[in-house]
């Protein structure tokens, strides 16, 4: 049977590692032939969808790393899913697969795209029958529809492959901070809109020759933010704790671990985000029905009671609005609760789930202080003793993931209160995949770089 389970592993699609090491211009060129594909499909729209209701599930787009009605609808959805809930299952001990040996990792590699699969078809179900992406037509439009968005998402697989043997990172993330730096840049900078320029700087200069200098700083209020939050969020990154390390066998040797202080990364925020995405995709199905419990909406798609309302990202232009009540002496409206609810559930939901994350993917003080003392390092002045050096790991890691995850929280609900373009999740993906990317390529290819290149990445 497990023979079998392995070799209906290999029969799966995939793309092949390549036979030599690969160099950093020829990684750069798959990674932008990739990153091109990506663009294209996400210009081509899915035969059969109804155009006008996908405008009202736009939100996912940033989640899903998707452009909703064209091939690539489903995004990094399946893959994300799979990943989580395998890793959750293994972490766990459930699955007892040991990951130190080729026979654990094939097991969880093949696994893992076996699950993608599958979500891809089971999302696109869900999409098509729950008015995500609904079809515009009957049963067979439908049918065709859910086999186009499987077939996008079978596509992302394979080139999330791609970039992860032949190109540079993930495809996971390339595709999230492509999709949220097209969004800042069409913002910042389009000319093409309706009555209008889009982009804020277009407009702040059409405002200014106007002779509306006021309305054009009010315009400029998301860029300066968008920018503040990615200072605040490249600096956080850096900031880490070093614990001194010795290893008992060797006199004189000593390593200092570094604990980030955002230790649990971006995941605590992507999951709050895919919560609250779910959420209010639960809230419309049912108030397609009827219930208005969960939520209500309006003809344009935007939440108007119910519970989510209380927990929805307030409007983009919420701080731009309020600097204009401020000056004309209107008062606070009254959907100003709904911010502060908003924010609690971003931070206490970053929180309970950066603590999640780090007790079920082995980042936790038994698990690290297992993995440092396995390879004889110990703290100096204290006892080669695992459960000394648990204790004192412990009381670094618990904190920082508690302070980690409110801080992510709070950045991302405060960059979706200024309006920054594309929103506060967005940005934060963003922020930390360039600087893992630069990491990445610092450490593995400036010897293949030119010369002028190279001193650019050393700098």
């Amino acid at each position: 049977m497990q023979l079998n389970y392995l070799g209906l592993m290999k029969l799966l699609p995939g793309v092949q590692k390549p036979d030599k090491r690969l160099n950093f211009k020829q990684k750069l060129k798959w990674t932008g032939l990739i990153l091109i594909l990506f663009f294209v499909m996400s210009q081509i729209m899915v035969w059969g969808v109804d155009i006008n209701a996908v405008q009202h599930f736009l939100f996912l787009e940033t989640v899903l790393g998707s452009s909703m009605g064209s091939l690539i609808t489903l995004g990094i959805g399946p893959i994300v899913t799979a990943s989580i809930i395998l890793q959750l299952l293994v972490g766990s001990g459930i699955l007892g697969w040991d990951m130190s040996k080729e026979e654990g990792k094939m097991k969880f590699m093949g696994t893992q795209k076996i699950l993608t699969i599958f979500f891809c078809f089971f999302e696109a179900i869900a999409f098509v029958m729950f008015g995500a992406i609904p079809a515009a037509g009957g049963n067979l439009i439908a049918l065709v529809l859910i086999l186009q968005l499987a077939g996008g998402g079978i596509l992302i697989i394979l080139m999330d492959e791609v970039v992860s043997k032949w190109g540079i990172g993930s495809g996971v993330s390339l595709f999230i901070a492509a999709g949220i730096s097209k969004t800042i840049i069409i913002r910042t900078l389009s000319f093409i809109g309706e009555g209008g320029p889009t982009g804020v700087i277009p407009s702040a200069v059409i405002n200014t020759m106007s002779g509306r200098p006021d309305v054009a700083l009010i315009t400029l209020i998301p860029l300066v933010f968008t920018v503040i939050v990615f200072l605040f969020v490249a600096y956080a990154q850096s900031m880490r704790v070093d614990i001194p390390l010795t290893l008992g066998r060797i006199r004189g040797f000593g390593y200092r671990h570094p604990l980030k202080f955002i230790y649990a990364s971006n995941i605590p925020v992507i999951l709050t985000s895919a919560l609250l995405a779910n959420l209010e995709i639960f809230a419309r199905m049912l108030s397609n029905r009827g219930f208005s419990l969960f939520g209500t909406f309006n003809a344009d798609g935007q939440v108007t009671g119910g519970l989510m309302y209380y927990i929805s990202p307030p409007n983009a232009n919420t701080l731009s609005n309020l600097v204009v009540s401020a000056v004309s002496g209107v008062s606070i409206p009254p959907a100003a609760f709904s911010w502060i609810t908003y924010f609690l559930f971003m931070v206490i939901g970053s929180i309970v789930f950066s603590v999640f994350w780090i007790n079920t993917a082995g980042m936790d003080s038994k698990t690290v202080a297992k993995q440092l003392h396995n390879i004889g390092l110990s703290i100096p002045g204290f006892r080669s003793d695992i459960r000394i050096m648990e204790e004192i790991l412990d009381k670094y890691i618990v904190a920082l993931s508690v302070m980690g995850g409110a801080f992510v929280g709070i950045l991302a609900s405060f960059a979706d209160f200024t309006g920054a373009f594309g929103s506060g999740t967005g940005i934060l993906l963003t922020v930390m995949i360039i600087f893992n990317l630069y990491e990445q390529i610092t450490q593995q290819h400036l010897e293949d770089m030119n010369p002028a290149v190279r001193k650019f990445f050393e700098s």
